[in-house]
């Protein structure tokens, strides 16, 4: 059973009121999920990476999710080109490879999907990339998992002919709406808006929308920059 503080941590979270999140779990209160927030945060704000990367190195260094969190930020300073080390894409894949071998089914899911990306942004290899993103959809859709679903179908629209690409956006926007992903969903209007035609009503729609929440929440890759 979830404590309260963490309950309310795992709200915030999903609200996007990262910094709140932290402190309402306290320094000593689960460490995977103060350590999952602090990386969430800096992925979407692109800032606080010394303190995600201090929260992922007091996890126990073994456990799946040290080796996914890992990953993850060293996949993030290659995606954004801040301070990529030179084990980066190295460390990201033996991470992602350790998770998915970890026996946790729903962990296996995340990390496949995560290698895909990998896969595909990183190394500009979407054959490569694909099984994984297979895989991963088929535990997701096993266990009923709409919020990994609402991930995997994003990158994978962006393969389809123009109708089935906007109707798989527009689900992985409804699941993310629903669950109350509220970054999350904020994203998915953005990509939903640039794979609309500039004359579609619902893309100066979908603009409108985004663009305060982005800036409300501090979203850095969907910010105009300076």
């Amino acid at each position: 059973m979830l404590s309260d503080d963490t309950y309310v941590a795992r709200r915030l979270q999903l609200l996007g009121e990262w910094d709140a999140a932290l402190v309402t779990l306290g320094p000593d209160t689960d460490p995977e999920l103060r350590a999952e927030i602090a990386v969430d945060r800096w992925f979407f704000r692109i800032e606080g990476h010394e303190e995600a990367e201090k929260a992922v190195a007091a996890l126990d260094p073994a456990s799946p999710t040290a080796h996914l969190l890992t990953a993850r930020l060293a996949y993030s300073r290659l995606l954004f080109r801040r301070d990529p080390r030179a084990d980066d894409r190295a460390v990201a894949e033996a991470g992602y490879r350790a998770a998915a071998e970890s026996g946790d089914e729903k962990q296996r899911g995340w990390a496949e999907f995560h290698w895909a990306v990998l896969l595909d942004n990183i190394d500009q290899d979407p054959a490569g990339a694909l099984p994984r993103y297979e895989t991963a959809l088929e535990i997701a859709t096993k266990y009923g998992d709409g919020y990994l679903e609402s991930y995997i179908i994003r990158h994978l629209a962006l393969r389809k002919e123009p109708a089935e690409r906007i109707a798989m956006l527009r689900r992985s926007l409804h699941l993310r709406a629903a669950l109350g992903a509220r970054p999350q969903t904020i994203a998915a209007q953005a990509l939903l808006a640039a794979n609309l035609p500039e004359s579609d009503p619902e893309r100066a729609e979908l603009i409108r929308t985004f663009r305060p929440g982005a800036e409300e929440l501090h979203i850095g890759w969907l910010l105009p920059e300076d």
